[in-house]
Parts: structure tokens; C-alpha cells; sequence
């Protein structure tokens, strides 16, 4: 399966297919000039997959190093991006060769980051291995870093070469790293694709039924995506549905410590908090905040946090990206399939965390 992210200055290819890890030489040789590359990894996935990468890599003409950190969101910040910088450095890139991001969520935002500011640019591709970055996060160009005030704070947009998406790779994530991955999916069903959401249904929310429908969910997901970035490339308008349960579970995530709530964990927390006071304010249908409860509870998702401390949130929502001066733009579904931009008064946000 193939889907083309048609953006007028950087297009490119996501290539959908079990077993492409193998072939992952050839896929960069069609893509790339012979040059040094580094992958980059975190530690867990390296010794699962780095050396397979790396020698179909070289088969294919490639020079090839990698750089490995240890895994998880908490190692997503500028100590990391430093030492990434200095292996670089060491290793002799230049402007003409490349970074491969092999992993999940964290590595790729992560080298995402290091490539599109080394050297102010150098081109990277993505291998996400992780349901969350296959749906989500490995396209459409953000990359980014947390700091100790928020998630993903600092980052840049800069678009891979093309994302490689091999299914087989969820064989070896752990259960809670394969659920987690649900969350992005459940939402982008509701944010535009009533079939997804059908398909959702029907699964029985084991991670065989997971696994068995992989391919289908990660295509439409990454459709959903590809749509919405390809009218709005840098964030500024449609690309915010993307966004529905992220502004508050950004803050979940941010307030908990990173890595304690996963991303789509905190989403699925995120999306059952504002869809339930956005219910009772009439923004969205009666009954769709129990219909994404039960859909989350499926598929092992949590749907609330504790301890929660509305005013440690509410901190924590000020700095979010999505804050313009003393308001903010949350993401509401009016009904399932369609999402739309709900802006108020910062202060106003508050009545959203309210339990």
C-alpha cells in the first residue's frame, strides 16, 4: 500500500508493506544518492532492529553508523539532541548525508529534530516501529523536544523523504505500547472517518483483533493524516483536528512526568475530559462522550487520571502551542466523522478540566 503526501515544496511517499524492514536498503537507494548515513534509535529498538536496518543499508551502498539513547519520552529533550549532535559531528556529516529515524514516537520526533537543525538541515527518512508513530507522529513533519515546561516545546516543521511503515514490527511491541497506539487511531475515526470508527466496532479490542486488522487501521489513519496535512501544512487551521484530546492530555502527560501516562493514553484521557464538558454545553451530541468511553475501554485505554489537580493542569494548558495571547483553540466533534475548532478564553479552559 502507498498513499502520496502531494506537498508542493517536499512530496513524498508513505509505503505501507509487511516485511519492507528487510528490503529498507533498497526503499532509501530509490530515494537517496550513495552517502553516509546514521541511524538513529533508541536502545530498546536497536537491538531488535538496528542491525538488520544498517546491513540491508549497506548492502544497498550506504556508509552507515548508529546512534542509540535510552528509550522513553523523559530522554526526549536537548541533553539527548546534544549528544546526538556531537555523534554527528564525530561521524563526518555533512550537508549531503542523511539520518534514518528507526522507532517509535520518541526517536522520531527526536531525530527529526537533530536532522532538520544540524547543519541547519540535512534530509532524514522515517521507519517508525510503534502503532503510535506508524499512525501518527512519523508524518506530516513535526518534529520536536520537551522541556520541563511542556511537551514537545521546541521542535521545528521540516518533512521527511518518505516514511516506511512495516506492520510486522508491532509483533515484538510490548501490550501497553501496542494499546497506546488505539488511542491516535479511535481519533482519528471520529475526527473524519465514520469506516474507520465501523471497523473499530467490530474488532473485539484484543491485540490479536489489533494485529490481525493492523494494515487496514494504519492506512486509514495515515490518510486521515495525510489529508489534513496537505491543506494545512504548518498548523494553522484544519491540521488542529489532529489535535482533538491532545490539549489536554498534552497536560496529563506534562504534569504526570514523562513517560508515566503514554501519548495515547493521555489522548484517550484527553478526548472522554473535553468531549464530556463539551457534551453538557451542547457542542457535541448527546451520548458520544459514553460512545468514546466505551470505545477506549475496549481496547484497554485508560479514560481518567489521578491525582487530578485542575489548577496543576491548567499551568500546565498556558503553555500549550495551541495558546494564542488569552485564548485557545480546542478541537470538538459535532458529530462522528467531522471535527471543528471550538477558540475561547483561556481562563475559560478551566471549566473543561472540571470533573
Amino acid at each position: 500500500m502507498r498513499l502520496h503526501v502531494d506537498l508542493p515544496q517536499s512530496p513524498y511517499d508513505i509505503v505501507i508493506e509487511h516485511g519492507s524492514l528487510s528490503k529498507s536498503g533498497q526503499w532509501v537507494k530509490s530515494l537517496w544518492q550513495p552517502q553516509k548515513i546514521v541511524i538513529i534509535t533508541d536502545n530498546h529498538v536497536g537491538r531488535l532492529y538496528a542491525e538488520k536496518v544498517k546491513l540491508s543499508l549497506e548492502d544497498a551502498g550506504f556508509e552507515v553508523a548508529v546512534f542509540d539513547f535510552l528509550e522513553g519520552e523523559a530522554r526526549k529533550n536537548l541533553t539527548t539532541v546534544n549528544k546526538a549532535y556531537e555523534f554527528l559531528a564525530k561521524a563526518g556529516m555533512t550537508r549531503s548525508d542523511g539520518i534514518v529515524a528507526l522507532g517509535g514516537g520518541v526517536v522520531g520526533d527526536l531525530a527529526g529534530f537533530v536532522a532538520s537543525t544540524y547543519m541547519r538541515g540535512i534530509h532524514f527518512l522515517q521507519i517508525p516501529t510503534s502503532l503510535t508513530a506508524q499512525v501518527d507522529s512519523s508524518i506530516g513533519g513535526k518534529t520536536g523536544v520537551n522541556t520541563p515546561y511542556a511537551k514537545n516545546m521546541v521542535g521545528t516543521f521540516t518533512q521527511p523523504d518518505g516514511v516506511l511503515i512495516d506492520p510486522d514490527t508491532l509483533q515484538t511491541l510490548g501490550k501497553r505500547e501496542l494499546i497506546e497506539g488505539m488511542g491516535e487511531v479511535i481519533k482519528y475515526g471520529l475526527i473524519d472517518d465514520v469506516e474507520l470508527w465501523d471497523e473499530l466496532q467490530h474488532m473485539d479490542g484484543s491485540t490479536d483483533s489489533i494485529l490481525k486488522h493492523a494494515e487496514s487501521i494504519i492506512y486509514r489513519s495515515c490518510n486521515v493524516k495525510r489529508k489534513v496535512v496537505v491543506e494545512d501544512e504548518l498548523d494553522n487551521g484544519v491540521r488542529l483536528y489532529l489535535n482533538f484530546g491532545h490539549t489536554i492530555g498534552h497536560a496529563v502527560e506534562a504534569t504526570a512526568g514523562y513517560g508515566q501516562v503514554m501519548h495515547g493514553e493521555a489522548v484517550a484521557i484527553g478526548m472522554v475530559q473535553i468531549a464530556r464538558v463539551a457534551e453538557q454545553k451542547g457542542l457535541m451530541p448527546q451520548g458520544i462522550t459514553e460512545d468514546i468511553r466505551l470505545m477506549c475501554e475496549k481496547f484497554g485505554l485508560p479514560t481518567s487520571h489521578e491525582p487530578w489537580d485542575v489548577e496543576t493542569l491548567y499551568t500546565a494548558l498556558t503553555h500549550d502551542k495551541k495558546a494564542r495571547g488569552k485564548t485557545i483553540k480546542t478541537v470538538i466533534v459535532p458529530e462522528l466523522g467531522r471535527a471543528s475548532i471550538n477558540q475561547i478564553p483561556l481562563a475559560e479552559m478551566k471549566e473543561y478540566l472540571e470533573r
